[in-house]
């Protein structure tokens, strides 16, 4: 059984990221983890939609994966609920939307529990630690860049940042977790310094919506079905 409502789930099945058994199972965090078998998954990510080759494959995946990091966050700051499954139990399988063949990440419902906010620094670090250990298995296999994969992240997080600090209710605990996300501390043996913080340019999220906000191409325009981005840097 799950605890979480109607409007929970509402909100992350529209968000791409869904709470059933998934139809066409892929592969679990933990085999993406551990990089035995990315480079097959990538193949399948690749065949799934449409890329041209694995480079384009991991980075439309990590915007995938991406959306759930955010909805993370989201659960997080809104409710004091976080994802607490194994990595074994975390599934990315195939589905369609829209009309599009692509990838979305399947939490069992019942894996949500409570997390106070006074646990942010730890939540915060694990979910960078999450993050990074998958964007070093995807570069592994593909000669893709971190800061595109860590930028296909920042822009979910950007919106939800923006949408949760617009609300009364919830943003006093997003600018706890936004500052902690910009604390260099908080990302050590991840990155150099805050990556979120340097995204940020010292402005608010809101400041940067509809903005060319990004150094990097996402290569969504090498997708069959997708277009490149109203903001890409390609552009300027």
């Amino acid at each position: 059984m799950t605890n979480l409502t109607a409007y929970q789930l509402t909100q992350l099945h529209s968000n791409g990221v869904y709470t059933t058994v998934p139809e066409h199972p892929l592969i679990t965090l933990a085999a993406l983890q551990n990089q035995e078998h990315v480079d097959e998954f990538l193949t399948v990510v690749q065949a799934v939609s449409g890329s041209p080759n694995k480079t384009v494959a991991a980075s439309f995946f990590m915007r995938r994966y991406g959306m759930f990091t955010a909805m993370q966050l989201w659960q997080f700051i809104s409710y004091e609920e976080l994802w607490h499954g194994r990595p074994e139990e975390l599934v990315f399988g195939a589905v369609e939307e829209f009309g599009n063949r692509t990838v979305s990440a399947f939490p069992l419902p019942e894996a949500w529990g409570e997390t106070t906010m006074g646990e942010r620094n730890s939540v915060v670090r694990g979910l960078l630690q999450q993050i990074h250990s998958v964007i070093e298995s995807l570069r592994s296999v593909s000669s893709i860049s971190a800061k595109v994969l860590w930028e296909n992240v920042f822009g979910f997080w950007l919106w939800q940042f923006h949408v949760l600090m617009q609300s009364p209710e919830t943003a006093k605990d997003a600018r706890l977790v936004l500052d902690c996300l910009k604390e260099d501390a908080s990302w050590e043996g991840v990155a150099g310094c805050s990556e979120f913080a340097r995204y940020l340019q010292g402005c608010e999220p809101s400041q940067l919506l509809n903005t060319v906000v990004r150094k990097t191409c996402c290569l969504s325009k090498d997708v069959p079905g997708l277009m490149q981005c109203g903001f890409c840097p390609l552009k300027r």
